[in-house]
């Protein structure tokens, strides 16, 4: 899989941009603040549908503009091309077109391009709190088995309506019926995703264990566990256990939520436990180890997702070797190697990096080759 052509339009800083990519590595250097990220924002919106630097759609949007346009001509490695075109507005709904076609939820967008994003913020994924990890784990499920974006969509929106009756106060029969209707959607979805995050971490935390010692070279152990407290002692494999878990978990914490307004159990509540060498990876681990295993941490999605779809994500490294030594520089291209990447970078690179094209953005302007 890779991206032949970027066409934007009033994206961030870019009035106008076009780049016909190489299939291999192309190196985007230049000054910080130029908007060498924005490009890579910009591939990334095409295939997860947001921003990965977590911000808002209208501030995609060039100051002074009513909308942005971004193009991305993709070819699989079966040779079939596809068009995803995405016009984010300043204000009012996007509108999103795959081959031409529209779109009626951001979520048809996932499959038609798939990417692995590195940048300086992972480190949160291992320093910051729970819901970076659970984002990290839902966002790898939605890429490996696509049918997961309207399980989480389907829990997120009954959360959000329970939330809701909530802070407005239990009264009266009706709205406790409605409540049980919400646990009962509640428990189905959320225990379909707390099955497939099971699933998933059941691989993907040998596989980062493996990709620690890759990058780091030395023999420290990554283990890494699923923490559902609300199902402890319930099989981890048996949807029936867990949802009755669930129910019971709801059923015994309503009047607390009820006073306090906010569903307290359930997978939006869940962590997942990272330890290098059996210390808490968040709060023992040096900065070196942490920055390792976040590393480590994107190795082992990209490669999760690489196995499920039988091809490669389109790499997006964003400024992530400015933190490394040369060894593990080293040691991420060599473990990268393989499909198109797309690299930035205000100074050096490792010597083993071998692009294919290189340009450079000065002040919202791509130049080059």
């Amino acid at each position: 899989m890779r991206v032949r052509f970027v066409d934007l339009a009033d994206f961030r800083c870019y009035q106008a941009a076009r780049l016909e990519l190489p299939p291999g590595t192309t190196v985007i250097v230049g000054r910080n603040g130029q908007g060498k990220t924005s490009l890579l924002e910009a591939i990334a919106w095409g295939a997860l549908g947001r921003s990965f630097r977590g911000v808002p759609d209208a501030a995609l949007v060039r100051t002074g503009a009513e909308r942005a346009i971004v193009r991305l001509g993709v070819e699989e490695r079966t040779g079939r091309e596809r068009l995803i075109e995405a016009e984010l507005r300043a204000v009012g709904r996007n509108r999103v077109r795959v081959d031409k076609h529209p779109l009626t939820r951001t979520r048809d967008l996932l499959g038609a391009l798939r990417v692995t994003v590195f940048a300086p913020d992972d480190l949160e994924l291992v320093k910051g709190g729970p819901a970076n990890r659970r984002t990290y784990l839902d966002d790898l499920l939605m890429a490996v088995t696509p049918r997961y974006a309207a399980v989480v969509t389907e829990y997120e929106r009954v959360l959000r309506h329970r939330n809701a009756l909530l802070r407005g106060g239990i009264r009266g029969p009706n709205a406790r019926t409605t409540l049980d209707v919400f646990d009962e959607q509640l428990a189905r979805a959320g225990t379909e995703l707390v099955l497939g995050r099971l699933r998933l971490t059941s691989d993907l935390a040998p596989a980062a264990d493996r990709a620690y010692r890759e990058l780091a070279g030395d023999v420290a152990r990554v283990d890494a566990v699923y923490v559902a407290e609300w199902a402890e002692g319930t099989p981890r494999a048996d949807a029936a256990a867990i949802e009755a878990a669930f129910h019971a978990a709801l059923e015994r914490l309503r009047a607390r939520e009820t006073e306090r307004g906010v569903t307290l159990v359930g997978p939006h509540r869940d962590e997942w436990r990272l330890q290098v060498d059996g210390f808490d990876s968040r709060t023992q681990a040096s900065q070196g180890e942490q920055r390792t295993l976040a590393l480590a941490l994107r190795l082992a999605g990209h490669r999760a997702v690489t196995d499920a779809i039988d091809d490669e994500p389109v790499l997006l490294l964003d400024d992530v070797f400015s933190e490394l030594d040369e060894r593990r520089g080293n040691a991420l291209v060599e473990k990268l190697a393989g499909g198109q990447t797309l690299v930035t970078t205000a100074g050096s690179l490792p010597e083993t990096v071998q692009p294919a094209m290189r340009l450079r953005v000065v002040d919202g302007r791509v130049e080059g080759p």
